[in-house]
Order: C-alpha cells, then structure tokens, then sequence
C-alpha cells in the first residue's frame, strides 16, 4: 500500500483512545433491526439490511401469501390531480416504527400507513398550493430521530430538507425557514440539487449526499460536497469538500492545481454510520470528466474514495482510496456495512465496501487499516494523448473478487465452440484487457477500434443494491452482475468543449446470435464468511437465458439474470428479487437483435428465499412486477411481513406485503 494516498489524520495517536472507549460501550449500529421494527433505510446505520425475525423460515415459507399491496401514490393525491404523472420505478424502502409504516411515495411526498392492512394514515402536504405542489420525484428512503422525547421524520424532496411529526406528517415550524431547508444552502453559486439516496441521521446529524449528471463538457464543475444539517433547528453544521481545496490535505493529488476547477465526486448512494464512535463512512464516485482524465492529473483524492469523517464537525478523520486517477466509471456504489469481525483471533471493529469492480475491501473502522493486505498491482496503461493512468491500483488479497473480472479471451461465453469463434470475431473490432484496462479512442470507420470492452462494466459488480451483513454468523451477502459495456471516448469539439476527449456512445454490447458476450453467472449472489475472508458459497440468481435455442439442448441449469435486486436477510433466509425491467438506460447503441434484458440489467419478476447456510432455494414467487427497491421486514401484532418495493414499464409501482396465512 502506498501510504501518502491513504493517511489517517492522527490514527496512531487516537486508536488507542477511540479503541478503550469502544470497549465499555456496546456497539448497536451493526446488528441489524431490532424489537421486531425497521427503523432505518437499511435496517441500522450499519447498513446490515438485517432483521433475526424468524416466524417465516424454510420450513414455512412456502406458505407466503399477499396480505395487501399499496400503490405508490395515495389515491387522495389522485382525488386532486388526476392526471398525475410519475415514474412505475418504486426504489423506496420503508420504515416500520411504533407500529407505523412510512415511506416516500413516487412524487416525494412521505405517506404512513397501517402495517397490517396497508391502509393510509396520513400523506404529507406540499408546500406549494395547487397541481404543480403535488409533481415531483420519488427516491430511496427517509430517516427517523428521536432523542427520547422528540420524534421526527427526516425526508426531503426536490430542493428541500423536512423534519415532519411522525403521528400526523406536519412539518416542525421550528426546523429551518417555516418547516424546511433549502438544499442549495452551502453548495456552489448557482449549483442545482437533486438526490436519489435517503438522509442519515447520526446523533443529531442529518447528512446528505446528492446525485450530479456524469455528461460532461468542460473541465471545470461544481463539486459534489457532502453536507451535514441540525436535526433540530436545519441549521447547517458543516461542509465537507470531496475535492479538497487550498489548505485542505489531499490537493497534492491533483496536478496543475486541478483541484481549483474539477468538480463532481459526490455521494450518489448512501451512507453508513457508527453512532457510539460518532463517525459517517462516505462512499464517494468520480470526478470530470468520468473517463478521461488529461486534465486532471494525479491520483484525484477523494474521488471513487471510502472516506471517514467526524460526525460533530466534518473533519477527515481517515480516508482509503479504491480507484485511483478514475477512468471506468468505478464509483463507490452501495452503503458501507459496519461489521463486528473476529479474524485470526483479533476482535475488529471494521467496516466493508463492496464496489463496481467486485471486490470487498474490509478496514478497521476505528483506524482505516485494511483487514487483509492489499497490494498496488500493476495496470494496463492509457495511450491516448494527454492521459496519464496511475501505473498500479489496489487489490484486496481478501475476500477473493465476486463476479468476473477482465473482458478477457478466456472469460469469452463458450458454451460450444461454435459460440466461442462467433465471441472471437465479435471482440476484434474492440480493445479487450484485464480489469482497469483503459478507454481508448473510438476510430470512425466500421473497422476501426470501437472503444474498450470494460468487464465489470459501469454497473458493476456490485451496485446501489448493496450487500447484506449477518452480525450472528457474520456471513456477508453480495448480489451482483456480469454486466460488460464499451468504454469509447471521442475527440472533444473545441467549439463545444474545452475536454481534449469526451465519452463516446457507452453502448451495451452482447454477444453471439443474441446472448451474453461473457460466461455465466450473468446475476449472482456470493457469500463470504468475513472472520476468515473466504468464500463460502455461490449461486447463480435467476434462470437467464437458458431457453435460448442456441443453448436450450445442453441443459446448463439456471444461468443468473444481470438485475439489479437489493438482499433481505433474515435469522434464516436470504430474500432477494430479479430487479425490474422500469427506468432501463440503454446508455446509447445496443447490438443488432441482441435482448435488452441480457445487457441492461433487469431480470424476471420472481421473488425468492435461498437457504442463507447453503444458497439452496428454498421458494420462489412470481409477483406482478421485478423488484425494483430494497425489501424490509417487520413484526406487527405477533405477524412478521416481508414488504417489497416493485415495478415495471407496465406495472405502476407499488408495495406488496407478503406474510403467513
């Protein structure tokens, strides 16, 4: 490991302190959802997606039925503006506090309702009179706060940050101008926002991240910086920049004095927390531009970084970087998951980041000391002029990578030689490599170089989905895909852009007669026994294309389907859908007849529960739509419920609630 790219601020001097403190104070924020209720996005600030309810297990899960479904707007909404309109993608995950279930609904607006029946209790108002108060987004997830005496929900939409009464849905007055904050406020001069994510509350912290556009034309840009509010008054507490500025450590990683005008690196997905050692683990994406990097030489901190900040204040406490100089689009995508490890004997606090580029990195969260070695091995180099590439980036030497690595000759689909030579011919008008093989330079003629297959692609690996984490086996459970695209970039228009080189088509590309380029499993789900780094089994997540009549005759069994479902975890199971054929992004050309659901990650509408010990399904339900959110699970008047956010390009989004008869 290079230490001048990953310096704790101070980690010798306080891990002592911090360790001894952790000693006498239990650790909460890792072991899952608790008193049979789901209080935070994830289940816990940890990001466990775990619940030990057990009442539904394998030996009874057959016996699931639909108790109620809900759709993703209140039909008072629809009493108002009839013609409403808003997207089938329902990627909200609830909360189940007190007996009430909460979550935003498809325009925004935070919705509760009855755990046993799905029946509304109140939907939050909008601010604006009229029609136009009610058109909006929906995203992932709100927070719930209490200090024992005050509750509040902490939602925002659009622009704006809310802290609402968790019995009625009325705003508090008291937060902010008149009930809520301005989500501009501490960000760039004329900066826009917008976020797909759902805030963490840690203390009396809200933190919020944001989404930024990664089309790019100019080499200056507006920052992603991460910000921190008042839970009680929205003041805002602190700012911290994921590109540092003058005086701030890590502008010595961006030559010419690039620091000055990049922009971007925000937290796009979501946060993990520590509550007892007050810290927030931001997983932080890429800088302008995402593939090329001429402009910006240097290792970029703290881009595509997993960066450790102090909760009160802002201030870096340590930071790792994942992918250094970024070119592939390999940002930081899912929460970090806080993990109590017992590894060689030695009880560590860590934390794990999965990535787009299938692996698990595992720190001491205390420290940011890898658990396992990690070693800068050396990458294939960039030759297009003005680049220059980070001549190693780091690799795990534990757990092993979860999903295919390399756009590789012998990772080529060889189902039969036929297929194989068909692969061959495909993949010569492209430039192929092992993993961090850089973009390169589309030609313009039908034979020249098309741009450079990327294997993981810009979806991962892993993605927003996440993992899941089990705090009694401590077993860790990673969806993720074999999801290749092309990495093409063009010489930029000196008339449009002042990028020597900006992105070209990104297109999706398949393989012979219709099927996948790569070897199966096309979706998959690992699972890593975290005290030793091993993997303990995996599984393939889906049929796929096994009907295909180029292969339909060799009977390979189920292949896995490159969705994008987020895990459920459970005392016993392992639930985990297909993901959803809604908001497809193509991303520009596909390949002639090859099938969108082969290339742009979205599976069949099927709902299982694997065996979390051995992988085995155990069930499997087709429910109307794929699964397009993180499912929860709640126990409510002696009942467990498994809640699963779906949708589809012909099914509006809704909840289904799923329980024993």
């Amino acid at each position: 490991m290079m230490r001048d790219r990953n310096v704790p601020v101070g980690a010798m001097a306080c891990a002592l302190v911090l360790v001894l403190s952790c000693a006498v104070t239990p650790a909460v924020a890792q072991n899952g959802a608790v008193d049979g209720q789901w209080r935070a996005y994830a289940a816990d600030l940890g990001a466990t997606k775990y619940s030990p309810l057990d009442q539904i297990d394998a030996g009874n899960v057959d016996q699931l039925q639909i108790a109620w479904t809900r759709p993703t707007v209140d039909q008072s909404i629809l009493d108002v503006v009839p013609n409403l309109g808003y997207n089938n993608a329902n990627r909200s995950t609830p909360l189940m506090v007190d007996g009430i279930v909460y979550a935003p609904n498809a325009v925004g607006l935070v919705e509760a309702w009855d755990p046993a029946t799905g029946e509304t209790i109140w939907v939050q108002q909008p601010f604006e009179e009229g029609p136009a108060g009610f058109r909006g987004a929906g995203h992932r997830g709100i927070a719930f706060w209490t200090d024992g005496t005050q509750r509040r929900i902490i939602a925002h939409r659009g622009e704006w940050l809310y802290a609402l009464d968790p019995a009625t849905g009325e705003p508090y007055r008291d937060f902010g101008d008149n009930g809520r904050v301005d989500l501009k406020t501490g960000l760039a001069e004329g900066a826009r926002y917008r976020w797909g994510g759902a805030p963490t509350v840690v203390r009396d912290t809200i933190v919020m991240g944001q989404s930024m556009g990664d089309t790019f034309f100019t080499k200056e840009d507006i920052r992603g910086d991460v910000r921190a509010f008042d839970v009680r008054t929205g003041e805002l507490k602190w700012v911290f920049h994921t590109i540092p500025q003058a005086g701030e450590y890590g502008t010595h990683t961006w030559g010419d004095r690039s620091w000055e005008y990049s922009g971007h690196a925000p937290v796009w997905s979501l946060f993990a927390a520590d509550e007892e050692l007050g810290y927030v683990y931001m997983p932080t994406s890429s800088a302008t531009n995402d593939m090329y990097g001429g402009h910006r030489p240097g290792d970029n901190l703290f881009s595509q970084s997993i960066v450790c900040v102090d909760v009160e204040t802002g201030e870096r406490v340590w930071h790792y970087q994942l992918v250094h100089h970024g070119l592939w689009d390999y940002d930081i995508p899912a929460a970090p998951i806080l993990a109590d490890l017992t590894v060689d004997g030695r009880d560590i606090e860590a934390v794990i980041q999965i990535t787009k580029q299938a692996f698990a990195f595992a720190f001491d969260r205390v420290t940011g000391e890898p658990i396992w070695p990690i070693e800068e091995r050396p990458v294939p180099q960039s030759n297009t002029p003005g680049e220059v590439t980070s001549p190693t980036q780091p690799f795990p030497t534990k757990p092993p990578a979860f999903d295919r690595q390399g756009a590789t000759v012998e990772n080529l689909i060889d189902f039969t030689p036929e297929l194989r030579e068909e692969a061959l011919e495909i993949v010569e008008r492209y430039t192929i490599g092992p993993m961090f093989t850089p973009p390169s330079v589309r030609g313009a003629g039908p034979n020249d170089n098309q741009g450079t297959i990327q294997l993981p692609g810009s979806q991962g690996g892993a993605d927003i989905q996440g993992a899941a984490f089990d705090p009694e086996t401590n077993y860790l459970y990673i969806p993720s895909i074999t999801s290749p695209f092309v990495a093409d970039i063009l010489e930029g228009n000196p008339d449009r852009t002042n990028l020597a080189y900006i992105k070209g088509t990104r297109q999706w590309i398949g393989g012979p007669r219709g099927l996948p380029l790569f070897k199966p499993p096309y979706g998959r789900v690992t699972a890593f026994d975290m005290n030793t780094g091993e993997e303990v089994w995996m599984v393939p997540n889906g049929y796929g294309p096994t009907d295909h009549p180029a292969i339909a005759h060799l009977n390979l069994g189920r292949l896995g389907s490159p969705g994008r479902p987020g895990p459920l975890l459970t005392k016993t199971l392992l639930f985990l859908g297909e993901g959803s054929d809604v908001g497809i992004q193509a991303g520009g050309r596909v390949m002639d007849g090859m099938p969108l659901n082969i290339v742009t990650n979205y599976g069949e509408p099927w709902f299982r529960a694997y065996d979390k010990a051995t992988g085995d399904v155990v069930w499997e339900m087709e429910l109307e739509a794929g699964q397009t959110g993180v499912p929860m699970t709640y126990l409510h008047e002696g009942r467990q419920y498994v809640v699963v956010p779906i949708g589809g390009r012909e099914v509006p989004g809704q909840w289904v609630a799923l329980s024993l008869p």
